[in-house]
């Protein structure tokens, strides 16, 4: 079924809100969440090309707009890179993207996704859920805003591992119900 725009978004916050803020899986989410400086994006785009055009797109809004406006941006793509497969391979390309055109070392790209799989785990553990997303999602990320976090915050190094341990308390099957419950959200009047 496809929804409309604001219905994607209004998961992906349920989302945000539930899991990333909640259980503090990234620290520097809280900051940019307060201020409204967060920009969601829904692509319809049905092709990996087309998403990496929507993807350059945004990340040219990012370059253009200053950070006090939009810190960071959430581009959800629905219609497309559904089997995580498919979409593990596609950062590659992402990669790629940043290099060739010139955005290596000012935006990095980190990657969500509903069937999420971190290597050497099984595809029910619940430290995956540290990057399970309502929708497959690309999370852009400005570099100098991500080092000024980074010198801030105190043993960046133990954020993972703390990550897994929060989600491996929690369970599989409460992260299974936080996911399910986001995605009935925005959907309430359809």
């Amino acid at each position: 079924m496809k929804y409309p725009d604001a219905t994607y978004i209004a998961q992906t916050r349920c989302w945000l809100e539930n899991v990333v803020l909640r259980h503090n899986l990234c620290p520097f989410a809280h900051k940019p969440f307060k201020g409204g400086q967060i920009r969601y994006v829904v692509t319809d785009s049905a092709r990996p090309e087309f998403l990496l055009e929507d993807l350059q797109q945004e990340l040219e809004f990012l370059r253009a707009t200053p950070v006090e406006v939009v810190e960071t941006t959430l581009l959800i793509h629905p219609g497309t890179l559904e089997d995580f497969l498919d979409y593990n391979d596609f950062l590659d390309v992402v990669d790629a993207l940043l290099v060739e055109e010139g955005y290596e070392g000012e935006f990095q790209v980190a990657s969500f996704h509903p069937d999420y799989q971190f290597a050497d785990t099984h595809p029910n553990d619940a430290e995956n859920y540290t990057n399970r997303s309502p929708w497959p999602m690309l999370h852009l990320i400005r570099e100098d805003s991500l080092g000024q976090a980074v010198t801030s915050y105190p043993d960046v190094d133990a954020i993972p591992e703390r990550n897994i341990q929060t989600m491996n308390v929690l369970g599989t099957e409460h992260h299974r119900q936080v996911l399910e419950t986001c995605l009935h959200a925005g959907t309430e009047s359809e």
